[in-house]
């Protein structure tokens, strides 16, 4: 199926937006959290889009059809999770930095509907821009670099052509390189603000909506333009952090925290 570039839903009322979960086997009590607001009763809102890192690791759609224990049993679980949701209400699901392997397979196997970064929502008469955010982040140099990289077709090809064992073991280890460099103190660059409402005017667009930084806010980024960006999810940090943004046909957004 290919990427919806633009998502057009006059019937929908009210949309859900979450982002940079990070879900990964030793932290239970964030997909709990994640299970329960993807399968309840009464979701209240008419679609859920997930925009990017929804996944700590992913390192090939044939995880899903494995026997494997550990991390690859975890993803088969959250699997399930989505394709319990879908029954519900429409989930869209955007590439992040650590699920970019995402691939066909998966968006067959849950029934998820695939989004590209960016694209664009008309909700009401509000035209929103959706991204994952990280590759307007242009202040980091070197994450750039290797973005460039491993976003071509030559990469992801060569990369998935390997064993998904030693795949695997590639994308933990990054993982702990990026964990390393978190607790290290490394500053981390935000979403440059020219390129941002540069994307808004050429996709005629009034908000701009994305994850990726970690830094929850709200901001003004000149005349009628705003920048909303989306919470990352951890249950287990002081104080737990988790939150969804709804947007309503009528133009209101809210910031709705899941823990209190």
């Amino acid at each position: 199926m290919p990427p919806a570039h633009s998502i057009v839903s006059p019937g929908w009322r009210a949309v859900d937006l979450i982002s940079d979960l990070h879900l990964r086997s030793d932290d239970r009590d964030t997909f709990d959290l994640w299970r329960r607001c993807l399968t309840a009763p009464a979701p209240g809102a008419d679609a859920l889009l997930i925009l990017g890192d929804l996944f700590e690791v992913w390192w090939g759609d044939e995880v899903l059809d494995g026997t494997q224990a550990g991390e690859a049993a975890f993803l088969r679980e959250c699997a399930q999770v989505l394709r319990h949701a879908v029954a519900q209400r429409p989930v869209y699901f955007m590439h992040g930095n650590r699920d970019f392997l995402v691939g066909p397979h998966f968006f067959g196997s849950t029934g998820v509907l695939p989004l590209a970064d960016p694209c664009t929502l008309q909700l009401g008469t509000q035209r929103y821009l959706l991204s994952h955010g990280d590759a307007w982040c242009l202040g980091d140099v070197d994450y750039q670099r290797f973005r460039a990289e491993v976003r071509t077709p030559a990469w992801e090809d060569a990369f998935l052509a390997r064993p998904p064992a030693e795949r695997e073991q590639v994308a933990l280890a990054l993982r702990q390189q990026s964990e390393a460099r978190k607790h290290c103190g490394a500053n981390y660059a935000d979403v440059d603000t020219a390129a941002a409402i540069d994307a808004l005017t050429r996709h005629q667009a009034h908000a701009l909506i994305h994850g990726h930084t970690h830094r929850p806010a709200d901001h003004t980024l000149g005349p009628g333009l705003v920048r909303h960006v989306l919470s990352d999810w951890d249950a287990r940090a002081t104080p737990p952090r988790a939150e969804l943004l709804r947007l309503f046909a009528d133009g209101r957004v809210e910031r709705r925290p899941l823990l209190q």
